[in-house]
């Protein structure tokens, strides 16, 4: 690592911990010319993931959009923003997980209403209403009594 102060290269680590959201290494290094000491973060190289959308054409995976669609559907809900980013964070590591670098917006859509369905069947709805293209109030009350089955089923269970 080149020393920020005299260009050195030759460095030695004195302390390396982890960054308090656990996603990058912070490492205290002295440089071994001018003695003087600067701080470095490594990180994971990542991939970007790749989204397909219903047009086929592709564009960057953006989590501030997936969470902004998943705020919108719970909306004046009583739902918090941690257990959506919770969520959020449950949906990506889904995705990456299978080391595909491209997913269509199907996959995500589907494990986006996995998780709205656990936290809140309000959002579920608002979702799937909106991600389904629902047609018309019969396709609508075919998803509503599909979910109240399931839920009946899993109360029998």
């Amino acid at each position: 690592m080149k020393c920020p102060y005299c260009g050195e290269i030759d460095s030695k680590v004195i302390d390396s911990r982890p960054t308090e959201d656990g996603e990058k290494i912070r490492r205290r290094r002295e440089c071994l010319g001018c003695k003087k000491r600067f701080t470095t973060y490594e990180i994971v190289e990542t991939v970007p993931l790749m989204v397909i959308k219903r047009n086929r054409s592709r564009e960057v995976y953006d989590r501030q959009k997936l969470l902004n669609s998943m705020l919108r559907a719970c909306d004046k809900r009583t739902v918090s923003y941690e257990q959506l980013d919770d969520a959020v964070s449950r949906i990506e590591q889904q995705l990456l997980s299978t080391y595909d670098r491209e997913v269509t917006s199907e996959r995500i859509g589907d494990l986006t209403m996995q998780e709205l369905k656990s936290i809140d069947d309000v959002a579920y709805v608002r979702f799937a209403s909106v991600y389904r293209q629902f047609s018309d109030v019969n396709t609508f009350m075919e998803e509503l009594k599909d979910m109240l089955d399931t839920r009946s089923g899993a109360a029998k269970a």
